[in-house]
């Protein structure tokens, strides 16, 4: 019993690690593009967003194309290539709308509406991934959410600047617009590296994402990138938020295939702290001790929803069809109707035996 309890909780220490992993990646694309934007006036989140997808492209995309058999680059598009162009599209224009909300909304308005992300992701998962949540799951959300709140507030407390807010119903429908696509994202993304494969999502988004972002920096970005000052300084920050970017990109997948999007996403609310506590260094902003509270009710509610497993029940067709786009589905005869299987899944095993549940 000791040895499996201290299993759990290395397995619950590491995966809690691992989301932090990708808070300090987004903490570095968020300080990476504040001295962009600030100290050198290059508003270009299209184009930071072309350079992530064309690394994509060169590592991933081009890693299909030298597969054989059915994991190939030219087989993967036959059978399912309007998916993954969907699902790309969906993957650019989440980016956008949240970076544009920047210049019409003020930063508690993002910062709150962003966690909007959460709710999409867990009812998605319900209807379409079939996962089922325990009641330990909603508490953890509802801690890690007043976490978020209490940041937030702790913002206007001590007068932290929160940007100038002209148009503020635009931005502010322009991050929920943005959360709802990072969420379909998300959970789109959970089911193809648990279901299909890493390698197949990262060399999809880099295919689809360099053609449509680079067509979209043709049409909206391009007078404003030959407007940059260019010189090494702007080479090495736009280096630095490719490179974090990217590692986020890589690196989700491993996360998510390990726990789900739904945690993925209430680790990624430490992001913001890790931002302020480099901002109190390179950018003199006030501290107070509430910022350390709301970061420890943050962690204990990932604690919270960690601690337990949620189960699935995964109808077997749901893959199939996924995985069958292209070509009729043949059912083999069974002896009576076909019932959705249960399985659990999450980030440790349940000590003592659960009873065997039916979905109907």
């Amino acid at each position: 019993m000791s040895s499996s309890l201290s299993l759990l909780s290395r397995e619950l220490l590491v995966t809690l690690a691992l989301g932090q992993v990708l808070s300090l990646l987004i903490c570095g694309i968020g300080l990476t593009s504040k001295y962009l934007a600030d100290d050198y006036h290059a508003n270009t989140p299209v184009f930071q967003s072309f350079l992530n997808y064309i690394l994509l492209f060169l590592v991933y995309t081009t890693t299909l194309a030298v597969r054989q058999g059915e994991e190939n680059l030219l087989a993967i598009l036959k059978r399912r290539w309007w998916k993954y162009m969907i699902l790309g599209l969906i993957d650019i224009e989440a980016n956008y709308l949240v970076i544009k909300a920047y210049q019409y909304t003020t930063l508690t308005s993002v910062q709150l509406l962003d966690c909007f992300t959460i709710p999409v992701v867990l009812l998605l998962s319900w209807f379409f991934l079939l996962v089922r949540y325990k009641a330990v799951h909603f508490v953890g959300v509802g801690v890690c959410l007043l976490g978020i709140g209490l940041m937030v507030g702790t913002d206007v407390l001590v007068g932290r600047q929160q940007g100038l807010g002209d148009h503020k119903l635009l931005g502010d429908l322009l991050v929920l617009g943005g959360a709802t696509l990072y969420g379909i994202s998300n959970v789109c993304e959970e089911f193809i590296v648990k279901n299909l494969s890493r390698v197949e999502f990262l060399g999809m988004m880099g295919l689809f994402g360099s053609f449509f972002s680079g067509i979209q920096l043709a049409i909206m970005e391009h007078k404003e990138l030959l407007r940059v000052p260019w010189d090494w300084q702007i080479g090495l920050l736009y280096i630095g938020f490719s490179a974090c970017m990217f590692g986020l990109y890589s690196f989700m997948p491993v996360v998510i295939k390990r726990s789900s999007a739904a945690s993925v996403n209430l680790s990624l609310l430490t992001a913001d702290l890790y931002s302020l506590f480099c901002g109190l260094l390179l950018f003199q902003y006030k501290f107070s001790g509430l910022y350390l509270l709301s970061f420890v009710i943050i962690v204990l509610g990932l604690v919270l929803y960690t601690s337990s497993s949620t189960y699935v029940a995964q109808d077997p067709r749901i893959y199939k069809q996924f995985r069958n786009a292209g070509h009729p589905i043949t059912d083999t005869p069974t002896l009576g109707p076909l019932e959705p299987s249960v399985t659990y899944t999450s980030l440790r095993q349940e000590i003592e035996e659960e009873p065997r549940i039916r979905v109907a």
